[in-house]
């Protein structure tokens, strides 16, 4: 399979080297040493073969502003016995979470920065309704359709058995009280249609230094973007942030201001309201790897007061 996707997405070049990239949960990803040249990464779609186009759409439509992998080749609809597959040029750089690891203050402080300006420009694309985003790319289909949609789908969550057997019934009380407490603002705030990444995570932001400043090399893996409040892609980012022991903040925030995104006076707490639905709805699922429940069970009975 790697011969024949080679000779078509960059014919003349041999792959000398092939190394799993292990990150990804729904698709496959490699790293390609090819010579003559340098590495690329190739991604395969085995969940879902819509994915392809709409990550390649998301990226043409984002790349003038957001830092994005270069594309090589791409194959949206497969082949007979291949799914759809991109070639990507290879980014250098490390993940925000590995720069975080590393424990450098100034480093962190500079690379977090420009993470909050690049997400701010990723905000800076807007849709006609909020929902699910598919090829094009174009709106497909409402979050959850029906008034109060977060809460309601928090309560979907709630009420798996997955999800009851990994979080006790006081958290999940909790829970569903503090949702349903915000559900007023929830809903001013799902007026909005803006491009949300929906990963936005420490892992899908890959920074560098260059000229002696961190930036922001690339944002990847946009499988899970939806049209919708901002907000929620600030969760995630900060999602392990906390008061007594900020590293990000307040320079994450600050650099989206900078790049002109918009903050409101609760924006901190309803940014943990937004990003509890999906660490509930990776609760309720069954493919969560089981070491990761613990970390989020507290991160949802802290959230919850």
């Amino acid at each position: 399979m790697l011969r024949r996707i080679a000779d078509a997405a960059f014919p003349g070049r041999r792959v000398t080297r092939v190394e799993s990239l292990g990150d990804g949960y729904r698709n496959a990803n490699f790293k390609l040493e090819a010579e003559p040249g340098g590495a690329l990464v190739l991604r395969i779609y085995e969940h879902d073969a819509s994915l392809c186009r709409k990550e390649a759409d998301l990226r043409r439509l984002v790349r003038g502003s957001v830092p994005v992998p270069e594309e090589v080749y791409v194959e949206p609809d497969g082949w007979e016995d291949v799914p759809p597959f991109a070639v990507l040029a290879w980014t250098e750089g490390i993940t925000f979470r590995e720069l975080k690891r590393g424990g450098d203050r100034e480093a962190i402080a500079q690379a977090a920065g420009a993470a909050g300006r690049t997400l701010a420009a990723i905000g800076g694309y807007g849709f006609a309704g909020a929902g699910w985003i598919g090829p094009g790319p174009a709106v497909t289909a409402p979050l959850l359709a029906g008034a109060d949609p977060l809460p309601r789908f928090v309560d979907l969550c709630l009420a798996r058995e997955t999800l009851r057997r990994r979080a006790p019934a006081e958290t999940c009380r909790g829970v569903h009280e503090l949702m349903w407490s915000c559900a007023a603002r929830l809903a001013e705030m799902e007026r909005e249609a803006r491009l949300v990444h929906g990963d936005f995570n420490k892992r899908n932001v890959l920074v560098r230094e260059r000229a002696g400043r961190w930036e922001v090399a690339a944002v990847i893996d946009w499988e899970f973007a939806v049209a919708g409040p901002p907000l929620a892609d600030l969760g995630s980012f900060l999602r392990y942030e906390r008061a007594g022991a900020a590293v990000i903040e307040p320079h994450f925030s600050r650099g989206y201001l900078d790049g002109g995104g918009g903050l409101p006076e609760d924006w901190r707490q309803m940014a943990r309201v937004v990003d509890l639905a999906a660490i509930c709805e990776s609760l309720a699922s069954a493919r969560l790897p089981e070491p990761f429940v613990p970390e989020l069970v507290e991160l949802v009975r802290a959230a919850a007061g």
